[in-house]
Formats: C-alpha cells, sequence, structure tokens
C-alpha cells in the first residue's frame, strides 16, 4: 500500500480533517519538518490567534500535534524517537502553560503562597512520571502527575478583598485547577487525561503533599513497586532549588547504596498480580486479548526488564539513574549488564511494539493498548505496519513478544530453593539439634569426611543469636540455602585433603553469619544459584579469600558474572568511571571514599578470583595488583585536592612515589603502601597546600568506612624519616639523596618509581634515582658492602630462626637476601652498567647481573628460579590466610642453598653467612 494513504487508515485522522476543510494544509504545513522540535508557543499563538480561550487553543494545538504525527509516522518520515519526544515535550509545555496561567489567577484571588520557615514565596512542582517521566509518552495517553510545594505557609494577600489561604489549600486549589485546564472535555475534546494516583496514599491521599509530606510518606510507607513508579518521577515545573531538595528526598528512596537484589522478588510479584488481572479481563472480554503493553512478552515486561537493573543498582552507579527505558537499555549494554545483542534485539522488539501500540491508537484516538476485536481494524492496522495480512502481523508480534518472554523469565523466574515440602522438610531437620543422629547421617550420606564434627558446627551456628533474630521470611531462604550448599561442600571440597569439608562449612556459616540481616545478598544467592557454588569453590580455596569475602559481602555481585575469570584488568577504563563517578559524589567525602573502596575491593576480587582458578601467575597477579593501586592513587590525589578549599591551583604539581612492593612492581592483595610525596610548585601557598594533600590521602587510604579501608600507608622512606617533612620539595629530595641518604635508602631507591600524580615531576625524579644510583662508588666499595651486610644483620636479629619451618622471607637464603643481593650489585656496578638501573624486578636484574658477568650466570638463574618459588609459596600462606609465610625446610632446601651460594660469592663472607636449612656445616 502507498504510504501516503495509509493515513486513511485513521478514522480519527479523516474525522478531524473532514470537520474542517482548512485542516488539511494545515497538517501538511506542520507535518514538513520534525515534529520533536516544533517552537510549541509559536503554535499555541496561532491556535489562539482568532480570540479562543487557553484551553480550547490548546486542545486545537494537541488534536493537531497528532494528527501531525499521524501522517509523519505512516509515511515513514517520523521515527519512534520523534513520536514519543513530540508527545512528552507538548505534555510539559501544557501542564507549565496552564500552571503559570491559573498561578496568576489564584495569586490575584488569595495572594502569594510563603514558606513559614524560609520565608520564600512558594510554587507547585508538577512532577510527570511514567512514560512522560521518561521522556516516552504515547499518542492517546493519561498523563501520571503528582503535585508537591515544599513549604507549608499561607499566603500574603496583597490587596483588599483576597481571602488568606493555607499553603496546602492554595496548591490543592491549584493543582484541581490544573487537572481541569488538561482534562475536561469541551467543544474541542481534552488535552491530556490525568492520573493521580501514584500520589502519596494514591487516591485517598491529598491531591498536593508538602515537602515533608512526601519525605516521611517514602520513608514510613513507600513500598516496593513505589520504587519502581518513582523512576521516572521528572520536575516538569518548579524552582532548581525545590527540584534539588526533592531529589534529596526521592533518591535514597528509589536507589539504595546497596546492591537490592530483593527488588527481583517485588518486581516478579508485581508483575504476576498484573498478568492476573490481564488473564482476568481476558477471560471476561476475550475481545481484549493480545495486549501488546501488559500481556506477555509485552512493553511493561521489557520496561522491568530495564528498571531491575536501575533499582538494583542504580545507588552506586549513577549512570543507571536514567528514566528513559531505551537509554537504560542502552546503558546496560555498554556496562556489559546485558549482552549487547540481546539488548539490540530487546529495543528492536520495543520500537516494534511500541509502533504498533501507537497504530492501535492512531485508529480512534483512544487510549488502547489491545489488538481490536473487528478483522477490519486489524487488517487496517497491519497495513499501518506495513504488512500485507493480519497473519503476517500477529506472526510478527509473536515472534517480538516469545523473545522479550524468554529474556523476562531467564531474569525473573522463581530460582527460589525448597520449594518441594520434602526438600523443604530435609532442610529443616539439618538444623533441628533433636535430629543431631539425622543430621550427621545426611552428612555422611553426601560424603562428609567428619559428619560428626561438621553436625556440631551446622547446629551451633543455627543457633547463634543473630541467626535466631532474624524475620521468618529470611531464616527460610537461609534455610534453603544451607540445604542447597551442603552437596556442593561435599563435591567442591573432595580435593581439600582431610578436614577440608568441615574447614568449608565453618567458613560458608561465617559467611552466612555475616550476611543474615542482609536479604539482599540471600536474595541474589537465591535468584543466582550459580553464585552460591561459585561462593563455596572459592571459600574453599583459600582461606583469606573467604574473610575478604564475608567482610565485604557485595563483592558478590562480581559472582554473577562469568567474565570475572577472563581478561585482563583495564586500568584507563577503571580511571573514567572513578573519575565520573567522583565528580558525581563531589561535596559528600564519605560516599567518594566509598567508591574508591568499592572499585578496589571489586577489581580486586577479579584478580581473586582468577588467581584461584590458576589463570595467574603470581608475577603477573603482582602486576595487576601494582597497577591498580597506581590507578587508585591517582584518582584519590585529584579528589583528595578537589576537596581542599584553600587550593591554589586546579592541577596539583604533586606526585606520589612508590617504594619497596608497589615501587618495585610486587605488590600482594594485603601490601602495604610504601610511598613518598614530592611537589614542585613556587607558589606561597605551595606547602601548606601539598602537606594537606598528603595528610589527606593518607586519611582517604587508611580510614575505615563502611565499605572497609584501601591500603595502610607506609612514608617511613621520606626523606629524614619519621622526623623528616611529609612532603619535600623536589629540589631538597635530590639534595638530601646526593648529601645527607644513607646506604640503605639508596638501597630502596632501587625499587622506587613515579606511581601517580604529576608526569613532569616523575620523570625529574627519574633523572634524580639514576643519577644517584650511578654514582661511582668503587672507592668506598667495602664502606659500601660493610653497610648491607650491617643493615641485613639488623633486620636478621629483628626476626630471630624460631627453628622448625623456613622463614621465606627473613630467613638466611630467603627472599630479603636475594633483595639485598640486587640492591648492592645496582649500587656497586649501575656506575660501570647503568642499565642496571632500570626498575625491571629481581629476577630480570640477576639475570642481567649475570650476562655482565657479575656473578655466575648459572647460579644467577638458579638464585632467580629460587625467588620465583618462594613468591609463590609465600602467596599461597597468604591465600591461606597466613600473616608469617613459612614452608617445610625440605620444599626450599635447594632454592635456598643457592641464595647461601650467591651471597658469599658477592660479599666474601664464607662461612659468616648463616646456613641455609638443611645444608651441611
Amino acid at each position: 500500500m502507498n504510504r501516503a494513504s495509509l493515513t486513511l487508515q485513521s478514522r480519527f485522522y479523516q474525522r478531524w480533517i473532514g470537520a474542517d476543510p482548512a485542516r488539511a494544509a494545515e497538517v501538511a504545513e506542520l507535518a514538513g519538518a520534525s515534529l520533536a522540535e516544533l517552537d510549541l508557543a509559536a503554535a499555541l499563538a496561532r491556535q489562539a490567534a482568532p480570540g479562543l480561550p487557553q484551553p480550547r487553543a490548546m486542545r486545537r494545538l494537541r488534536n493537531l500535534l497528532v494528527a501531525g504525527l499521524i501522517r509523519r509516522d505512516l509515511e515513514g518520515q517520523a521515527d519512534l524517537d520523534e513520536v514519543v519526544t513530540a508527545m512528552t515535550r507538548f505534555a510539559d509545555f501544557a501542564i507549565r502553560t496552564h500552571l503559570q496561567t491559573l498561578m496568576t489567577e489564584m495569586v490575584a484571588a488569595h495572594g502569594t503562597p510563603f514558606g513559614a520557615e524560609s520565608g520564600l514565596a512558594q510554587q507547585m512542582l508538577v512532577l510527570a512520571m511514567g512514560k512522560q517521566g521518561g521522556g516516552e509518552l504515547n499518542v492517546s495517553s493519561d498523563i501520571d502527575l503528582i503535585f508537591v510545594y515544599a513549604e507549608d505557609g499561607e499566603t500574603v494577600p496583597l490587596e483588599a478583598g483576597q481571602r488568606q489561604l493555607s499553603n496546602h489549600e492554595f496548591f490543592g486549589r491549584l493543582g484541581k485547577k490544573l487537572i481541569a485546564a488538561l482534562s475536561e472535555i469541551i467543544e474541542d475534546g481534552f488535552t491530556f487525561r490525568v492520573d493521580m494516583a501514584l500520589r502519596p496514599n494514591g487516591a485517598s491521599g491529598p491531591l498536593v503533599a508538602s515537602l515533608n509530606m512526601v519525605e516521611e510518606y517514602l520513608i514510613v510507607q513507600g513500598r516496593e513497586w513505589e520504587r519502581y513508579a518513582w523512576v521516572k518521577a521528572r520536575a516538569v515545573t518548579g524552582t532548581a532549588a525545590d527540584i534539588a531538595a526533592l531529589d534529596a528526598v526521592v533518591r535514597p528512596f528509589v536507589f539504595r547504596r546497596y546492591l537490592d537484589f530483593g527488588v527481583i522478588d517485588a518486581i516478579r510479584n508485581m508483575h504476576a498480580q498484573i498478568r492476573a488481572e490481564v488473564k482476568r479481563q481476558e477471560h471476561l472480554h476475550p475481545e481484549r486479548s493480545n495486549n501488546v503493553k501488559l500481556g506477555r512478552g509485552g512493553i511493561r515486561e521489557i520496561e522491568f526488564l530495564a528498571q531491575v537493573f536501575q533499582l538494583i543498582r542504580g545507588g552506586r552507579d549513577a549512570a543507571l539513574r536514567e528514566r528513559s527505558t531505551r537509554a537504560t537499555l542502552r546503558v546496560l549494554a555498554d556496562k556489559e549488564l546485558l549482552p549487547p545483542d540481546t539488548v539490540a534485539q530487546l529495543l528492536a522488539s520495543y520500537t516494534f511494539l511500541r509502533n504498533l501500540e501507537h497504530r492501535l491508537q492512531y485508529l480512534d484516538d483512544a487510549q488502547t493498548h489491545t489488538l481490536p476485536a473487528q478483522e477490519a481494524d486489524r487488517l487496517a492496522v497491519a497495513r499501518m505496519m506495513q504488512l500485507p495480512d493480519v497473519p503476517t502481523l500477529l506472526a510478527q508480534l509473536d515472534e517480538q513478544r516469545s523473545f522479550v518472554a524468554a529474556q523476562f523469565d531467564a531474569m525473573f523466574s522463581d530460582k527460589s530453593n525448597g520449594g518441594d515440602p520434602a526438600e523443604v522438610q530435609a532442610n529443616a531437620e539439618c538444623v533441628d539439634p533433636e535430629q543431631r543422629e539425622a543430621v550427621e547421617a545426611r552428612l555422611a550420606a553426601l560424603g562428609f569426611d567428619d559428619p560428626a564434627g561438621a553436625a556440631r558446627r551446622l547446629l551451633a551456628s543455627w543457633q547463634s543469636p543473630r541467626l535466631q533474630s532474624m524475620p521468618e521470611a529470611s531464616r527460610n531462604r537461609l534455610l534453603a540455602l544451607v540445604g542447597a550448599a551442603l552437596p556442593l561442600i561435599a563435591k567442591s571440597a573432595d580435593r581439600a585433603g582431610p578436614g577440608g569439608h568441615l574447614a568449608t562449612l565453618g567458613r560458608l556459616l561465617d559467611f552466612f553469619e555475616a550476611i543474615a540481616r542482609r536479604s539482599a545478598y540471600l536474595s541474589l544467592l537465591t535468584e543466582y544459584p550459580h553464585t552460591l557454588e561459585r561462593v563455596i569453590r572459592m571459600i574453599q580455596a583459600s582461606g583469606w579469600a573467604a574473610t575478604f569475602l564475608t567482610q565485604h559481602p557485595i563483592l558478590l555481585d562480581e559472582l554473577l558474572d562469568d567474565r570475572v575469570y577472563h581478561g585482563a584488568p583495564d586500568n584507563a577504563a577503571l580511571a573514567r568511571e572513578l573519575q565520573q563517578q567522583l565528580a558525581a559524589a563531589s561535596g559528600d567525602t564519605e560516599r567518594q571514599m566509598d567508591i574508591l573502596r568499592e572499585a578496589h575491593h571489586a577489581q580486586l576480587f577479579r584478580m581473586l578470583a582468577q588467581d584461584l582458578t590458576g589463570l595467574l601467575t603470581v608475577e603477573r597477579l603482582a602486576d595487576y595488583l601494582s597497577a591498580l593501586a597506581d590507578t587508585i592513587v591517582a584518582a584519590t590525589i585529584t579528589a583528595a585536592w578537589g576537596a581542599i578549599a584553600t587550593r591554589h591551583r586546579e592541577v596539583p604539581r604533586f606526585a606520589v612515589i612508590a617504594y619497596g612492593k608497589l615501587g618495585g612492581k610486587e605488590l600482594g592483595y594485603v601490601s602495604d603502601l610504601d610511598v613518598i610525596f614530592l611537589f614542585d610548585d613556587e607558589d606561597q601557598e605551595a606547602p601548606a597546600n601539598y602537606a594537606k594533600l598528603a595528610q589527606r590521602f593518607i586519611t582517604w587510604m587508611t580510614a575505615h568506612t563502611s565499605a572497609g579501608i584501601l591500603f595502610d600507608i607506609d612514608t617511613a622512606l621520606r626523606p629524614d624519616g619519621a622526623s623528616g617533612m611529609l612532603v619535600s620539595s623536589l629540589s631538597a629530595f635530590e639534595r638530601y639523596q646526593d648529601n645527607s641518604a644513607w646506604v640503605w635508602e639508596h638501597q630502596a631507591l632501587t625499587r622506587a618509581r613515579f606511581c601517580a600524580g604529576d608526569a613532569a615531576i616523575g620523570a625529574r625524579f627519574e633523572q634524580i634515582r639514576e643519577k644517584v644510583l650511578r654514582k661511582d662508588r668503587s672507592a668506598q666499595a667495602a664502606q659500601l658492602r660493610d653497610e648491607v651486610l650491617k643493615m641485613r644483620k639488623k633486620m636478621r636479629d629483628a626476626h630471630p630462626d624460631r627453628g622448625g619451618l623456613f622463614d621465606l622471607k627473613h630467613d638466611a637464603g630467603g627472599m630479603i637476601d636475594i633483595e639485598f643481593m640486587v640492591q648492592y650489585l645496582v649500587l656497586r656496578h649501575a656506575a660501570q652498567y647503568p642499565q642496571l638501573t632500570a626498575n625491571s624486578g629481581n629476577i630480570a636484574l640477576l639475570k642481567l647481573c649475570g650476562e655482565l658477568g657479575l656473578i655466575d650466570p648459572v647460579l644467577a638463574g638458579a638464585v632467580g628460579d629460587a625467588y620465583r618459588a618462594m613468591r609463590r609459596l609465600q602467596h599461597q600462606a597468604r591465600l591461606q590466610g597466613q600473616d608469617a609465610a613459612r614452608a617445610d625446610p625440605a620444599l626450599v632446601a635447594a632454592h635456598s642453598t643457592n641464595v647461601v651460594r650467591l651471597w658469599n660469592a658477592i660479599f666474601d663472607t664464607g662461612a659468616q653467612q648463616a646456613q641455609a636449612p638443611g645444608q651441611a656445616a
């Protein structure tokens, strides 16, 4: 069918055009350009030109706009975005225009309303909800509104005869007049039907509410489905200050600061009620079947799919606070919360269903969402959809709805455990102290290696006050999780050796106790059963991982995504994300600190997941952890500087220099950060401001917040140590290194590097570092050797050999010996071989020294292997939560023997060096 003739399918269009011969030309002129950009004020003025009152002119403009949209849409000139944007803009315009006129009339009759507390003139905030709030209004839709005013008070009459009203009564009358102006049916029809059912307390509540009333209602009575509704709330009128105040009330109600997986069950229940009502209506009125909005696979299911992510994560991620369904879906793709191809198909389905919805409404300008009963009308709709017949329309509709329904079911199907009565009974028995023998028997049947010990542990945990005081619903959910966990523990802990089942069960029960009062976490584990299995595998593999997850259960979210086990971290993307989130939280220091902690913990947890599955070497993990620390340090500097009110420049000339494990890129999961602070700025305010920045940096890193801490910070390596200034100028640092630094400070300098901040300072620091390390020390070779040995003895005396297990770090032949040898070789020979100052790690530098002939190359390789092996053993010990890394001497005897051999060769100590474990005298 010719597109130009498709408008003939709209009876509304034909009736409206036919009622006045001049309208066809008017529509043709209007439809010549995008209606999403129409100058509405000018268009209204043209309609009012014959002297029509505002309500009639507005209705005529509405009908003209709808006719123009029908023509442009059906003739292929307008897409869905133009249609919904044009209708939303018009709804906003109509509200503002009528409200301004009515407000003037009300003030003339009663005076201006003022706030009792502020003394400021008051205005009414009109909140657009639903599709208008989201910028996606239908052509024949109600508009859902809520009326709010900031403060109670009274009007102040300006003239005699004006009747004083309370603000509540004033705005109540104003609201009624606005509704009438929009929705009363007069000779030109209506502008919009108005629905006020979403206001606090619904139809039984007052028509208008003060800001205090809204806040009290949301806190005390706000229900889960209202969170869904308030996601789309958008102020169409009101002052910027009042809108900001309202947003501060609404945001914490809608967007929780934690990950709220409990909303899945709430939306599931709400959807079930909607579907039940739709089915009831379809049973009573079979002709109302095929509801493209509320039916299975319809528009509402796509909206739910988008908004469940908003309600779960919007409190932590401002990007998910979009009001538009389409915009939200695109964010989900960008953030990979849904696969991009799934989002693309959901957007295509949404476009199809919304276009179909509009064509249903184009027939008679009726607020309908169901296919018409008459075959002729169905054919008309099919043709408006550019389809040849009704069967093709139904086939495409079924295809789109089937896809949407499948995605909805995948998200919202009820995955709760323990639905079977027998399973519920079995789970209840496993925590019943009267059924101890039955509990032991069940655990034995599952394969637990110590069923009696496991039964005691399980029953003791379940009787703890924390679990006993839980709400019944949460206890039942946790009980189902325990029942699901027991066979998983028996399976996953088999490779943990004797006692593995009991240790894993204990760690899991500790974890359950930690999260028991947070129903959102129980919901997550229930809604995503594979996450429970991943938790069990992780805590079985590592006691430290179990403790870390118990301390930060928010990280459960990371286990939802299979990509946690794959791919290198993208620190550039992390830096951009942190910049956006920290900027959005500007002024809220506590939130900014939590943003940094949450981001760091999430990234660390992803590395931990890969580590525990054997995907990372110790060296690669250390590189990743060090690069992550650099990113966090850089973000912290920027945010902390922005919080200093007296800052004398927007970008600080300030740098953080990393020493120790961070400097050598050998960071572990719980390593401190050894850092110093440098600046290069001649401004008189610089020393004081950079001292403030350093102090704030340390506070931001080390302070305990609800999200934990970032890092412990050690600044003892700064010039003059604990007695020195916290921050040094670049020139002062250079003078100190040239003239005053101890040998051990130059040893530390071998693994120092620029970490974050001003790159120019970092480059200058590297020049100073190379100059200092490349000094010719040949004339003081004996003194250098003695100073290194003296410092090593001092450290060894502080960690005496306790016998038995070998201390991988401190014992003779251990890692500190290797590090000291490398540092000595750099200081002794860098003048002749400047390539030794490269901060490339101990193993690489040992190899280089061997190639240069400074040490036996074969022995250099063996000591490099020893360092790698000891780091791996140390890492394994840390993963099991051991503070001191000790190993069976037999495991490291060959390695430590090679270390001692190289030590004796370098320092010519012979028998002076303590023997490695297992070495013959």
